[in-house]
């Protein structure tokens, strides 16, 4: 995987090549070749789409209610435990 700062230097490097190219490229030849180097750089990052990132958000606020829940469920049973030896 490339470091942030390689990623965008190699994304640099390449759109510079395609903008000082000896013959300009026809609009719709550019955008395609940039954004084939775009997902070509992407692919190269750990990045998950937003779908994704959302269906995980979800899943930890639930984990997270889950976890809140049984830690209350738990100091009460320990008040319990605690008034029984008390007594």
């Amino acid at each position: 995987m490339l470091v942030p700062k390689a990623f965008l230097d190699a994304l640099s490097d390449h759109a510079s090549r395609l903008f000082n190219g000896e013959t300009p490229l026809p609009r719709n030849e550019f955008e395609t070749q940039f954004k084939a180097l775009l997902q070509s750089g992407f692919s190269k990052l750990d990045l998950v789409s937003r779908e994704e990132f959302d269906s995980q958000m979800i899943v930890l606020a639930r984990t997270r209610a889950r976890l809140e829940a049984l830690e209350a469920k738990m100091a009460e049973m320990e008040a319990q435990l605690a008034g029984q030896v008390n007594e």
